[in-house]
């Protein structure tokens, strides 16, 4: 039922009125409190996650200069994504996991660059941007080591 809601909440707080928001890959689900129960290779495109202002700051502060990871404190259940369909219950038929490593490269790529590029004179690329850059890259080192340990 649709109930007119159209925004999500701070995915820290859980205060409604939310002023950043930045996008993660499926698999960075994993790091986020809460995701035991989620099965983020369901995951289509990407996930967003809301921050209050008091909280973006905060979430600046860490990354920019702690160099340190929001998302162990970010709650999934804030989380904006869509899951695919499960006709797998419905129908009894067994389809394909979404193929997640295009989109997995493009952010990555992206994140790579923004990094880079953040700052040239001619960088068009915003503070929020950065940090959501970070964050990226920092979800991808910690899902990389965990893959190996």
């Amino acid at each position: 039922m649709y109930t007119g809601k159209t925004g999500q909440p701070c995915c820290l707080c859980g205060r409604e009125e939310t002023t950043a928001r930045i996008e993660i890959p499926p698999r960075a689900v994993q790091l986020l409190d809460n995701s035991g129960p989620i099965a983020w290779r369901d995951i289509e495109g990407d996930v967003s996650l809301h921050f209050c202002e008091s909280d973006w700051e905060t979430v600046t502060d860490v990354v920019l200069d702690a160099g340190m990871s929001p998302l162990p404190r970010c709650n999934v259940a804030h989380a904006s994504f869509v899951l695919r369909e499960d006709f797998e219950a419905l129908l009894n038929d067994v389809r394909d996991e979404p193929d997640q490593r295009p989109l997995e490269q493009e952010m990555r790529t992206d994140a790579e660059t923004v990094v880079t590029e953040y700052d040239d004179d001619d960088a068009l690329h915003d503070e929020r941007d950065l940090v959501e850059a970070r964050i990226v890259r920092m979800a991808f080192d910690e899902l990389e080591r965990d893959a190996t340990a």
